[in-house]
């Protein structure tokens, strides 16, 4: 499956549960140890915004601060324009300068789609919501994840070493365990 096809499944239900994320529940610990929702909300405001002007071979702009009452609609918005990059024309073929090195777009558009699933998992997870990603998505970022998700990219600022997954974990969570959340 291609990672734009998985974009059209995980984005909206990020968008989703942002928009059911109140105010009262910016503070809540997420599965990523460092990290309150609001954190959640402030990396991927920052990293779609960074990632979509990448995408487009801009210089990134500075990254919004939002206020707490616009933290869901900011991230909602960074999301629909990184999606709008990746999707222009050429962008799945051209080489992306990342801050993870240098990488055809594609590739970069499958790691966004991995990130942002983990995500999406977190924030549900943190705001006691619920969300359906259908199982070919979660098959095909899984796919790619088991081969991309090398030693050297796990770290303190990145992903845990993987995780022992509960008896019986849907094929998600077993995913989510070998990110390295509990």
């Amino acid at each position: 499956m291609d990672p734009l096809s998985q974009f059209d499944a995980i984005i909206p239900e990020f968008q989703k549960l942002a928009l059911g994320t109140g105010l009262d529940q910016l503070d809540a610990q997420t599965p990523c140890e460092k990290w309150a929702v609001r954190d959640l909300f402030g990396h991927i405001i920052g990293g779609a915004t960074t990632f979509a002007a990448v995408v487009r071979g801009d210089e990134p702009p500075a990254i919004p601060e939002p206020r707490d009452d616009a933290m869901a609609a900011t991230a909602n918005a960074a999301l629909a324009d990184v999606d709008s990059a990746f999707r222009s024309p050429g962008a799945m073929e051209r080489t992306v300068a990342t801050p993870f090195g240098e990488m055809p777009g594609e590739t970069f558009a499958r790691l966004l789609a991995f990130d942002l699933l983990m995500h999406t998992t977190d924030l549900a997870r943190a705001t006691g919501q619920s969300f359906t990603v259908p199982d070919d998505v979660v098959s095909g970022v899984d796919a790619f994840t088991r081969v991309a998700l090398t030693p050297e990219l796990r770290g303190p600022e990145t992903f845990a070493p993987e995780v022992e997954p509960a008896a019986g974990a849907t094929q998600l969570d077993r995913l989510v365990a070998f990110s390295g959340r509990r």
